[in-house]
C-alpha cells in the first residue's frame, strides 16, 4: 500500500505526463494526401484539420463526388497516421509499459 507521499508524488507524475502528452498531440503533425496529390490534408495529434490543400485539377463540377471521396481518404489517412505518431510518443514516454486503451 502506497503511504500518503507516495501517492502524492504518483499523481504529481501523472499530471506531469498529462501535460507533456497534451504538448505532444498539438506539436505532432501528419500529413497524407490522395489521389496522387490532389488533395493533402494535414493534421495534428489531437486529430485536428489544420489544413487542407485541393488542387484546382480536382474541381470538377460534373463529379463532386470523387473531390469528396479524396477529401475523405485525405483527411482519414492522416488521422490514422496522427494516431500511429501519438501511439510511438507514448509507447517512448512509458517505457515500453503497456496499458491498453490509453489512446
Amino acid at each position: 500500500m502506497l503511504n500518503p507521499l507516495q501517492m502524492k508524488d504518483m499523481l504529481a507524475n501523472a499530471k506531469q505526463m498529462g501535460e507533456e502528452m497534451q504538448r505532444k498531440m498539438e506539436q505532432t503533425v501528419v500529413e497524407s494526401s490522395s489521389g496522387g496529390g490532389i488533395v493533402t490534408a494535414r493534421v495534428n495529434g489531437k486529430k485536428q484539420l489544420l489544413s487542407l490543400k485541393i488542387q484546382a485539377s480536382a474541381v470538377d463540377p460534373n463529379d463532386v463526388e470523387m473531390l469528396q471521396d479524396l477529401v475523405l481518404a485525405a483527411v482519414n489517412e492522416a488521422g490514422r497516421k496522427a494516431d500511429e505518431a501519438m501511439q510511438s510518443s507514448v509507447s517512448g514516454m512509458l517505457g515500453g509499459l503497456d496499458l491498453p486503451g490509453l489512446l
